[in-house]
Parts: C-alpha cells; structure tokens; sequence
C-alpha cells in the first residue's frame, strides 16, 4: 500500500485533473495579497468608497502587525506600505503547504482635488485598513438660497 499525503494535491489520479491544479497553482496563490498581472509586487484588495464627507479606503491585509504599517501623503499621492512576516518554525517543524503570504508591499494612491490630505486619518482592525479622507470644505457641496424679488 502506498504512502499517501493527504496534504499533497498533485497526488490526484487522472491526469487531466493533475494538469487543472497545476494550471491553478500557477495562475497565483490564494491568500495575503493577490499578484496582480499588471504589477511585479504583491498587493492587498482594496475597496474606495465616496460620499459628500469624502473617500474611504479600505484594504485587505491580514496578519500584519500595526506596526509594520507605513501611510504617508506627498502631494497628491497617498502610498501604503507593510509587510508580513514569516512566522518562525518551532523545532522539528516544517512547512508542508504554504498558501498564505508574506513579505511586503507598497500601493500608491493618486488623491483627487477634493481631498483635504493633511486630514487624513487611518484605522487597522481585524486585518483591514480603514483610510478616511475627508473633502475640502470649498468642494463640499453647498445649498444655495433662492431670494424671491417682491
């Protein structure tokens, strides 16, 4: 009988479905950050949403720690840097499949106008990266009254 690795998924028995997962292992791995087909790095998900207080932007990145998170603004360009470290083995451990993963990234920004970017304000909870940037109260909108001429 043969010794069979249940954590192992190349051990499948028709061949066509070995060349799937081979097919899937190579289009990228689950976890941390997607590899973008566009970019070389890493990069987390993000979401940007906009309402008349301003944007929110929210990124996915579980399992960095606070500290490891860098957010700066010059001039028109917010730009997030972090990075997930590799948790260290215990002794006589190894790895027999990684899928979640680490190193670092950095994503930039471009701020529209209407963005005040030295009120930028940034909030890390349960993996995600809350950034809110408020509008600028001259492009808030505003109500105009309408005089009525007697």
């Amino acid at each position: 009988m043969q010794n069979r690795n249940p954590f192992n998924s190349a051990v499948v028995m028709n061949p066509l479905m070995r060349d799937f997962d081979a097919l899937f292992r190579e289009l990228g791995q689950p976890g941390l950050f997607r590899q973008s087909t566009r970019r070389t790095e890493r990069t987390p998900a993000a979401d940007i949403l906009e309402s008349e207080a301003g944007v929110t932007l929210h990124l996915d990145i579980p399992g960095v720690d606070a500290k490891d998170i860098q957010v700066t603004v010059e001039r028109d360009v917010l730009t997030v840097k972090a990075e997930r470290k590799a948790q260290p083995l215990a002794e006589g451990v190894s790895v027999r499949r990684q899928e979640r993963g680490q190193g670092s990234f950095t994503r930039s920004f471009s701020l529209p106008e209407t963005v005040d970017a030295t009120q930028v304000e940034a909030r890390y909870e349960q993996g995600v990266l809350t950034l809110t940037l408020p509008r600028r109260e001259e492009s808030k909108p505003r109500v105009i009254e309408v005089k009525v001429q007697s």
